[in-house]
């Protein structure tokens, strides 16, 4: 008897090593991984998973690694095993997002995007499924996403502007006009709002007042590229040629 329960506490022992060394291999590939060896790093997550194939962590961050190697197939892969172990984990819907979209796979990139949401609403979520949707021209459903974003912060610059980029794309210019003011509310430095503004104003044949815009944009930032070339557009349909010559040589 005395035999046995010695037998007993040898594996339970045993087993618990195993565990604090699976743990241990897992925490070196991370240290490796933040120091951005990412080769070394996946040496220690394959360590971790030949002990515990079962180690949720271990495959999410050797997608991690893979993904930060552009080893993208790879890292979708082991995003997928994590998954197999807990279909819910969200860091792992996201990774496949995030490679997916590397690998400019938009359409599956969008699928897991919209899981990651499901599982975690937070604005930043609903604006990368905005920004995918964008991307495959889907403009009235990018729409519906930077909507699902501002529900959760009414004043998220970044959701308003993309809304009315969206909504400028849909020839909806007054909605537009009225989402980069908010945008320009929630934040007055916002140039690129300014210079949306602007191209409204602009096709509305508000030309002094697109000029304004774009002025308020370089008064932020008097480099900015696209302002100025925005500027020299309505100074020539102002008719000022010698104004509109001065931007041109410096851009």
């Amino acid at each position: 008897m005395k035999i046995f329960g010695a037998f007993v506490c040898i594996l339970l022992l045993s087993a618990i090593c195993l565990a604090e060394e699976t743990e241990y291999f897992d925490w070196k590939g991370s240290k490796l991984s933040a120091a951005k060896n990412y080769t070394g790093a996946l040496i220690y997550f394959d360590k971790a998973l030949r002990q515990e194939p079962g180690y949720i962590d271990a495959w999410i961050h050797k997608g991690d690694a893979q993904r930060a190697l552009k080893d993208y197939n790879a890292s979708i892969d082991s995003y997928r095993e994590a998954l197999k172990i807990d279909g819910q984990k969200t860091v792992a819907w996201s990774g496949i997002t995030e490679a997916y979209t590397a690998l400019k796979d938009y359409a599956n990139a969008s699928i897991a995007a919209a899981k990651t949401t499901e599982l975690d609403s937070s604005k930043a979520n609903w604006l990368r499924e905005g920004n995918l949707l964008q991307t495959q021209e889907k403009y009235q459903e990018a729409v519906a996403k930077y909507e699902g974003a501002l529900t959760v912060d009414p004043a998220y610059k970044d959701a308003l502007y993309k809304k009315g980029v969206m909504l400028m794309a849909l020839n909806n210019l007054t909605d537009a006009a009225n989402q980069f003011d908010q945008a320009l509310q929630a934040d007055p430095n916002f140039k690129q709002a300014y210079v949306a503004k602007g191209v409204i104003l602009e096709a509305e044949g508000k030309y002094l007042d697109a000029q304004k815009a774009y002025d308020s944009a370089l008064e932020i930032d008097p480099a900015y590229a696209q302002a100025l070339a925005y500027k020299m557009h309505v100074l020539l349909m102002l008719k000022k040629q010698e104004e509109a010559m001065k931007i041109f040589v410096k851009i």
